[in-house]
């Protein structure tokens, strides 16, 4: 119930800021990206010349891209597009390859993970200026026929949790702290993560760390090893939920390993521009309100509360005031 009285909170603030004051924000009749009345958070609003265009829409395989996922599916339906979703693709790699290849037309992805999983960038090269990582990766995309969209307010970077009583027992706090103890010490991550240099790899380049034990799991099950003790490090993500909870303990990145992910909806260009103007007017209105805060607290509805992500997007969006 806390959860909710602070998303409450923090969507009357985005709704605040959402409110159109400026042209920009204005369109004519029918315009699928418009504002309601005067004094009124800013809606979409359905243009029927979109009712004959169709968009697929992709995400990978976790909680925060299923709700973001449906958050643009649900947001586009509401501009009158004709929306298909094809969500849980599986990895990073997978997801690449659909949306290069045309199986979507677009999924949402970090620009930390882009630099480094596609284009090679070592994970402490890549800028920390969230605007500048954006603007690599968006000319990357560009490379390959892929429409970077501008990204979300918050970034979800990868991090490293262990339960609380865990590492205040063994006086853990930064990363860096692991080193002599890693070797006693198991840890979990994504199937992809010992390759990954923001990742496993990264680990051991930058902080020097080899643990006893390493363990592949699904994404969804990085706090479910911790909590049933069948690792004691565990990469996790900095907008989860079950941070919050209070039995776990991000540590500190103290040497920068992570860098920004921001969420980009990467568009496949030739799909992006048959749908026309409105798709990513869409886009960049709903995206306003995805502060980091807002998004542990989506999460935290379906990772903690049992909601669909279905739900929890539908919720998001008429409670910021997008739709009605």
């Amino acid at each position: 119930m806390k959860r909710v009285a602070v998303f409450a909170v923090l969507i009357t603030a985005l709704v605040l800021s959402a409110c159109g004051s400026s042209d920009d924000n204005k369109t004519t009749s029918g315009s699928g990206a418009g504002t309601s009345d005067s004094g009124s958070a800013t809606v979409i609003k359905a243009n029927s010349a979109n009712n004959a265009k169709t968009v697929t829409i992709g995400s990978k395989n976790f909680t925060e891209e299923f709700i973001l996922g449906q958050i643009y599916a649900q947001a586009l339906k509401a501009a009158g597009y004709n929306v298909k979703t094809q969500l849980n693709l599986g990895s990073e790699q997978i997801a690449h390859r659909a949306v290069k290849s045309g199986q979507v037309d677009a999924y949402p992805e970090y620009t930390g993970t882009a630099l480094t999983s596609f284009f090679k960038m070592k994970a402490t090269d890549v800028p920390h200026d969230e605007q500048k990582a954006y603007e690599l990766a968006k000319t990357d995309f560009a490379k390959e026929g892929l429409t970077a969209l501008p990204p979300t307010p918050f970034t979800d970077s990868n991090g490293v949790g262990m339960l609380k009583a865990t590492a205040d027992k063994l006086g853990i706090s930064t990363i860096s702290d692991l080193k002599g103890k890693d070797a006693k010490l198991s840890f979990s991550g994504t199937p992809e993560c010992p390759q990954r240099p923001d990742c496993l790899l990264g680990l051991k380049d930058v902080y020097g760390l080899k643990f006893k034990k390493v363990s592949a799991v699904d994404p969804s099950l990085r706090h479910t090893v911790l909590a049933k003790k069948k690792a004691d490090v565990s990469i996790v993500f900095t907008t989860d939920g079950q941070l919050a909870q209070g039995t776990e303990k991000l540590l500190e990145d103290d040497k920068h390993l992570f860098p920004p992910y921001n969420v980009t909806l990467v568009f496949k260009k030739s799909a992006l521009d048959k749908l026309g103007a409105d798709a990513q007017k869409t886009i960049t209105l709903v995206q306003k309100g995805l502060t980091t805060d807002a998004m542990q607290e989506l999460n935290s509805r379906v990772d903690i509360d049992k909601q669909t992500p279905a739900a929890v997007a539908k919720a998001y969006l008429k409670e910021s005031g997008y739709t009605k």
